[in-house]
């Protein structure tokens, strides 16, 4: 049995002083969710409750909770050298993560700037993309393409391309000159596991539909997450990437993937990039990087981005007027170069490939329940979407209270549960996930 933390059982007006992100701070506060220990693909909360972890905590724990060998390797850092700023500085630490980090990559994104998370790394990326076209003598490209349903962090440049309506309505002032295409879920291909076969390249010819509009020259880039994550696991239709690459590359237009959520191996590839076989220009990640450990990001940039950039400055000039106070923090960094031997040591690419197979099917099992409205699955990662009560959001909510209590973590999405499980799970954790995710449906209609 764990009690609260501090006494907070003796203090029911204790929570009040945080603010909590992405929450429903009133309701949370009348009956708490909190997690106090968690090791492997178990959480256990306050009240002494058991839970196993189905979305890898926010996606980014592939690995597993409570990893000893990435907290040793941030202890012996931080008791080396605890801070070092990188500006006119370095330490070691960045330089092999970087390059561990470019190992994984596809050929040619051999550059990597750190951040601190994945908002940070799209805003980082919105200006790498400024600063190529000018650096290149195309300021006049000043059009950003998103999608309807996209998700890319919360700082405004990433509010500016979201597609995701609650996600801006509170913050009007955004960046001018962003255009979106359609989002790729057609419903044509209901309870599908990997890449729908229906629209691919109609829906990517948005984007020349936008360069005949706007003029491919006033373009600077396109956004996509490979596989959109946040807003319920939507599946790119094939020959849809291919498509976007081509037409880029027609107009001078840089690629950008977010692979927040897709990249160190959610799909059984090192990125989403290798599984599809398209290369962008500029990378974005964060989440698995450090396993979760240590807040962290980085945008990979192939290599003309990084040499346009730099070589347009006088030598000893800076370059790029861009970073953070926590920039490749040499605590971070420890966690991420310690994850990546994980990753390695332990092969948790492949065996979230193997894995994926029996996921799906066991996902998919949950198809002949009445509230599930459709499930979308692609590697280790799956959208199960149930039917809304009469507003939409809140049934999904209520959802994600109810299976805390029976003992599993799911993220949702409005009325999409985001099942994302670790690397590390057996078939019984997958099997577990999904019973109790049907016992809380089942819960839904008593």
């Amino acid at each position: 049995m764990h009690d609260l933390p501090n006494g907070l059982a003796a203090r029911p007006n204790s929570l009040e002083e945080h603010w909590l992100p992405f929450t429903g701070n009133r309701d949370f506060k009348e009956n708490p969710r909190l997690v106090v220990q968690s090791e492997g693909v178990y959480c256990w909360d306050h009240k002494g409750g058991k839970l196993i972890d189905g979305s890898s905590a926010l996606f980014c724990c592939p690995a597993g909770h409570g990893r000893a060998e990435i907290a040793k390797a941030v202890y012996d850092q931080m008791m080396t050298n605890s801070y070092t700023p990188h500006f006119q500085l370095g330490h070691p630490g960045s330089f092999e993560l970087a390059k561990r980090v470019t190992a994984l990559l596809p050929e040619g994104m051999n550059h990597v700037f750190f951040v601190n998370s994945g908002s940070e790394s799209i805003d980082t990326a919105l200006k790498m993309v400024m600063a190529y076209h000018r650096a290149n003598g195309q300021s006049q490209r000043i059009r950003f393409v998103s999608r309807e349903r996209a998700y890319h962090g919360v700082n405004m440049g990433g509010v500016s391309l979201a597609g995701m309506v609650r996600n801006r309505e509170t913050f009007p002032v955004t960046m001018p000159n962003v255009v979106h295409m359609r989002h790729t879920w057609t419903g044509k291909d209901l309870f599908h596991d990997g890449l729908p076969q229906h629209d691919g390249v109609e829906l990517a010819n948005d984007l020349q539909r936008m360069c005949e509009t706007y003029g491919g020259n006033t373009i600077a880039a396109v956004f996509v997450e490979p596989v959109a994550g946040s807003t319920g696991t939507l599946v790119p239709p094939a020959g849809y990437l291919e498509r976007l690459r081509e037409i880029c590359d027609q107009h001078g237009i840089l690629l950008v993937f977010d692979e927040v959520i897709t990249g160190f191996g959610r799909l059984g590839a090192p990125f989403a990039s290798q599984l599809f076989n398209v290369t962008p220009d500029i990378c974005t990640m964060a989440k698995a990087l450090t396993n979760g450990c240590i807040p962290m990001g980085a945008v990979a940039a192939q290599d003309k981005i990084y040499e346009t950039i730099t070589n347009a400055s006088p030598l000893n000039a800076i370059e790029f007027f861009h970073g953070y106070t926590y920039s490749a923090h040499p605590a971070a960094c420890a966690a991420g170069i310690a994850t990546m031997e994980i990753f390695e040591r332990e092969g948790l690419f492949e065996k979230a490939a193997d894995l994926a197979p029996y996921f799906a099917e066991a996902v998919m099992s949950l198809r002949d329940h009445e509230l599930v409205k459709d499930i979308r699955t692609i590697g280790l990662m799956s959208g199960v979407e149930v039917h809304h009560d009469g507003a939409p959001g809140r049934r999904g909510t209520k959802m994600q209270k109810d299976l805390f209590w029976n003992g599993c973590h799911v993220k949702f999405t409005g009325d999409v549960g985001i099942v994302a499980p670790m690397f590390i799970s057996t078939r019984a954790n997958i099997d577990e996930i999904v019973d109790k995710f049907r016992k809380t449906m089942d819960q839904q209609l008593a």
